[in-house]
């Protein structure tokens, strides 16, 4: 059985033995919408629990406008256009108008990298910026003792309108609605204590309620008042199947039960050998975001199994004090021990990768640097065929292979 993988802008592809082959794991294959510009607009003109934009914002208010960065698939250039007509329709200017792109703790972007988000048009017309992870200020404490800290730029705002994807997230439930702010545009004291929540047992993917990470984002998206929420439903080739807009939590959950009929897929029986990619460029842009993939792909390989990960990974590691853990000073074992002692935002990701090797070897099929890859604890290959050659030798000639070509947007249910 020939299978085909998506690898940055590019693809790679194996032929596995038929006795091998278990299946391949996807979502529904929901088709694309035609014209996705009037889908947002439709769902404008009918948001869930809100009345419209127009009808909500004053033609005085200073209008924020909260986007996704460049290592998120959301379609900003698509979302923008109907919103900015509403405004217009309200009074609003477009001086009145900025874009703050949430990079969390994501690098900064460049001008043309900006550009191509939301398109020429808009970006030469409308003040578009970065958040400043250093230049946040405190607005108060969760119920969790959590310090919000948020991007000043943020506050001077009357209006806020929430943009996103939504998927599933393999700690905080789902993508989407209030995330734009938490973790988006909060300070880095407040997005690791959110996110060392995600060793409870409720903190995991296609949950909401008792999830602890994603109650305190919902919660700090409270405190700095969301106004509107636009978030697009994108299929597995990254087209717009569906839109949601309205209340920033009510929309959301309406969104999340389409993913969760899209996306949630039931499986029988574990594979010794599951072979996975994030789904190609931006998503698996560094390993910080190729690592998601893995995460559902452990869901569905046996312990002592192995997960053969294909990620490009052309910007290396990603975020700093992840690519420091990777250095090769601690082995996975020790990662894990001193995330429980000690949480470090970024780290936090290293202990996941290591958690899920202990359990079932990774094998990393990516672009990464040699020097790099000799520091890693996971074995790195240069072609999908090397990897899958030495995984079946490991495995047994009998191993059954599982196929899931978006690892990120997959999520395997096991049923025994």
């Amino acid at each position: 059985m020939k299978v085909s993988l998506n690898y940055g802008h590019d693809s790679m592809v194996l032929d596995i033995p038929d006795e091998n082959y278990m299946g391949t794991l996807s979502s529904k294959d929901t088709r694309e919408i035609e014209d996705p510009i009037n889908e947002v607009r439709k769902a404008l003109a009918n948001p869930i629990s809100s009345r419209k934009i127009k009808e909500l914002v004053s033609s005085q208010d200073k209008v924020i406008i909260l986007a996704s960065d460049v290592s998120r698939p959301c379609p900003s250039y698509i979302l923008l256009p109907p919103i900015l007509e509403e405004l217009k329709e309200a009074g609003v200017s477009n001086n009145q108008i900025t874009i703050v792109f949430g990079l969390g703790v994501h690098r900064k972007q460049s001008e043309e990298e900006k550009k191509k988000l939301v398109g020429k048009d808009i970006y030469s017309k409308i003040k578009c910026i970065d958040h400043d992870i250093d230049n946040c200020v405190r607005i108060g404490t969760t119920k969790r003792g959590n310090e919000v800290f948020i991007f000043k730029e943020i506050l001077k705002a009357d209006f806020i309108i929430a943009t996103g994807n939504l998927e599933f997230h393999y700690f905080a439930g789902y993508t989407g609605g209030a995330k734009a702010v938490s973790p988006g545009v909060c300070g880095r004291e407040t997005i690791a204590n959110n996110h060392k929540h995600f060793l409870e047992p409720k903190a995991k993917a296609g949950l909401i309620k008792g999830n602890p990470v994603r109650e305190e984002i919902e919660e700090i998206g409270e405190m700095v008042g969301i106004n509107f929420m636009v978030n697009t439903v994108l299929n597995s080739h990254k087209k717009v199947v569906k839109v949601v807009a309205g209340d920033v939590t009510k929309a959301h959950r309406e969104g999340a039960k389409y993913i969760n009929d899209m996306f949630r897929v039931k499986i029988y029986e574990l594979a010794d050998i599951v072979i996975t990619s994030p789904g190609g460029y931006p998503k698996d842009i560094d390993l910080y975001q190729t690592h998601k993939a893995m995460e559902n792909a452990s869901l569905a390989v046996k312990k002592d199994g192995i997960i053969i990960v294909v990620g490009e990974c052309r910007d290396g590691l990603g975020e700093g004090k992840f690519a420091q853990a990777l250095n090769g000073r601690l082995s996975p074992q020790e990662l894990i021990e001193e995330l429980k002692k000690n949480f470090i935002l970024g780290r936090h990701k290293a202990s996941r990768i290591a958690k899920i090797h202990l359990d079932s070897e990774i094998y990393l099929v990516s672009n990464l640097a040699d020097e790099i890859k000799k520091n890693l604890f996971i074995k790195s290959f240069n072609s999908l065929e090397a990897a899958f050659t030495n995984a079946l030798k490991a495995q047994g000639e009998e191993a059954k292979v599982l196929v899931m070509p978006y690892g990120n947007s997959t999520l395997p249910v096991f049923k025994s």
